[in-house]
């Protein structure tokens, strides 16, 4: 996804590179991203299966935010510096949730028909946002004011 990328993303989408916790390198990820005001709204996805299995599992770019979290995004465009951390305060969750799941883009559509049986609609990915947010965790990223 990264090389589809290179130039533009998406509305609703970026790429974001966090630097490795060991390593020290910059590593990239496509993340769906829903920007409000001078924040952005991130959930870490987890496979269902492992969701289950193994509730505390997390991906390597949430290692390196944890160990390191300043982080840069690039929305369309442009590349944006920030701050990110998992969300705890109910208020903001109930913030993000918002923004994130009530959110829907052109290529959400695209994004529903790869993980969902049917036609594309509306409700479908609102709904499949609402379970990725539930089983996932939340993050905020608070952008570098310029």
């Amino acid at each position: 996804m990264l090389r589809i990328f290179a130039i533009s993303t998406p509305h609703g989408h970026g790429v974001l590179t966090t630097t490795g916790r060991k390593s020290g390198k910059e590593r990239r990820n496509y993340v769906r991203a829903i920007r409000c005001h001078d924040k952005v709204y991130v959930v870490m996805l987890r496979p269902p299966a492992l969701a289950i299995e193994r509730p505390l599992a997390v991906s390597s770019w949430m290692w390196n935010i944890r160990g390191n979290p300043n982080i840069r995004l690039r929305l369309r465009r442009r590349t944006v510096a920030g701050v990110a951390r998992e969300i705890s305060d109910p208020i903001e969750l109930r913030q993000a949730r918002e923004a994130i799941c009530e959110t829907v883009h052109l290529v959400d559509y695209g994004e529903c028909s790869l993980h969902l049986r049917g036609r594309p609609s509306r409700a479908k990915i609102k709904d499949l946002h609402r379970y990725w947010f539930d089983t996932g965790i939340p993050l905020v990223i608070e952008l570098a004011v310029r």
